[in-house]
């Protein structure tokens, strides 16, 4: 069955739903009123380079595979495993701190009571309706995730209009001198990775270039999403800190508690807070199904390359959908929501450790996507690019230099939040560091793996 193909708004609403993430909004929040301020710097060197070095890669190496094509193209089978491996397993590690966070939000909404074990079976089922979704077909995950991606352009705008709207009536919750708003690296530095976490998965459209009218369409698609995700995030970080001092943002809870404040809590006030968290709850769920959509077919067709475990690359007859991968997904993530039952105590500190876990594993793999790019452009130079970056080669090394560094940075301050002031706090960093090395390694036994398979099956078959 042959799928319509989509055009510029369908694929701008997935990568908006994919890269808009409301969960970590109140992250933002956390670091101040200089948020506006890095939320600026960050738009002006980070941004835009990676916009548009994604929209050259993806329009010159259309094809499921999106990040793994490039690396593999660029450096080999070696380090595309290593790529895959880190980009889809990170899904399934970072949605039990989602649905964690949905049943703390769904909690705070409307069962202040609720015991641990029902919200553990309550992150457990959200896990396999998201893998059902994402089974069941394309154009259904697809019609998911622009739903969730229009509730969350609504939701940030009216916590956006409503802080304004509040700080008018009654003042406003913080300082926003010039000098505040200005970037500092003040007692919120734990939290600027989540900025960049925040920008990142604009390529994951390139997955979807298939399903495209015109792969030149895509420099379009691309910007159009960042265009509206950046304004989104600061309308968004705006909003909560006019409302709430920084002091009282809560990782789980402010979202709520900036909703509580705007709207009262009369029956009209409770009304819209219930209402537009309900919308928000179901933007959590949109998160997933668009990324698990998207990794699990970079991971299928690694698998099909035998270069990931085969049950990985099995798909849909029906629907063609990568159903080995989703499957998969689905039990790493129930696994550890298990493991997170044994050790939860339901504070912020608990879900910041699992998200910046995830967000570390995530983050890996632009390490070397970024130096792909430059890569490919030095060595494939014949390869036809409907879209090209300007600017000479000079340019392209500071603008992959850039956003290498910028990862790199993210990845450090996620592992050791307070680098910066000499500090390591090991009960914080120890489990998380651990985590990541032990999915590291994980990743070199299943190359380990593939080397061997690719040997016995294959005469010519060198992986580097």
């Amino acid at each position: 069955m042959n799928n319509p193909k989509m055009g510029i708004a369908p694929l701008a609403l997935f990568s908006l739903c994919t890269v808009l993430v409301v969960d970590t909004l109140t992250a933002s929040a956390s670091i101040g009123v200089s948020a506006l301020g890095w939320w600026a710097l960050i738009l002006v060197i980070f941004v835009l380079p990676y916009g548009l070095i994604t929209s050259e890669l993806s329009a010159a190496y259309p094809g499921e595979g999106g990040i793994y094509d490039w690396v593999k193209r660029a450096f080999g089978s070696r380090w595309a495993i290593r790529t895959t491996w880190l980009y889809w397993i990170n899904v399934g590690l970072w949605m039990p701190a989602v649905y964690i966070l949905f049943a703390g939000t769904f909690t705070e909404l409307f069962a202040p009571n609720l015991p641990l074990t029902i919200q553990i079976i309550m992150c457990i089922a959200l896990t396999w309706i998201t893998v059902w979704v994402c089974n069941v077909s394309i154009d259904i995950g697809v019609w998911v995730t622009n739903f969730c991606a229009l509730l969350k352009v609504l939701i940030i705008a009216v916590l956006g209009i409503g802080g304004f709207v509040y700080a008018a009536k009654h003042g406003v919750a913080n300082d926003f001198s010039i000098q505040e708003m200005l970037p500092s690296f003040d007692s919120g530095v734990a939290f600027l990775p989540a900025l960049v976490f925040n920008l990142m998965g604009f390529e994951l459209v390139a997955t979807m270039t298939k399903e495209m009218k015109d792969v030149k369409q895509m420099p379009k698609v691309v910007f159009l999403a960042m265009g509206v995700t950046a304004l989104l995030y600061i309308i968004g970080t705006l909003g909560i800190l006019l409302a709430l001092p920084v002091k009282e943002v809560g990782l789980v809870a402010g979202i709520v508690d900036t909703l509580k404040v705007l709207f009262g809590t009369d029956a009209w006030g409770q009304f819209m807070t219930d209402a537009l968290g309900v919308m928000t709850l179901l933007t959590f769920i949109g998160n997933m199904v668009s990324w698990t959509m998207g990794s699990s077919r970079a991971a299928s067709e690694s698998a099909r390359d035998g270069e990931l475990p085969k049950v990985l690359g099995k798909t849909s007859n029906k629907h063609n959908t990568p159903v080995g991968a989703n499957v998969f997904t689905g039990l790493v993530s129930t696994l550890v929501i298990i493991i997170y039952a044994f050790f939860a105590s339901s504070n912020d500190e608990l879900f910041w450790s699992m998200f910046a876990f995830s967000s570390c594993v995530f983050l890996v793999p632009y390490l070397l996507m970024f130096p792909a790019y430059l890569k490919l452009r030095l060595t494939d130079g014949d390869q036809p690019r409907p879209f090209k970056v300007p600017g000479s080669i000079l340019v392209q090394k500071i603008m992959t230099v850039i956003c290498f560094l910028i990862i790199l940075q993210a990845v450090v301050l996620f592992i050791f939040p307070d680098v910066l002031s000499g500090k390591v706090d090991w009960s914080y960093t120890l489990p998380i560091l651990s985590g990541v090395l032990i999915t590291v390694a994980i990743g070199e036994i299943l190359l380990k793996r593939a080397t061997m398979h690719k040997h016995e099956s294959v005469n010519t078959g060198d992986l580097a």
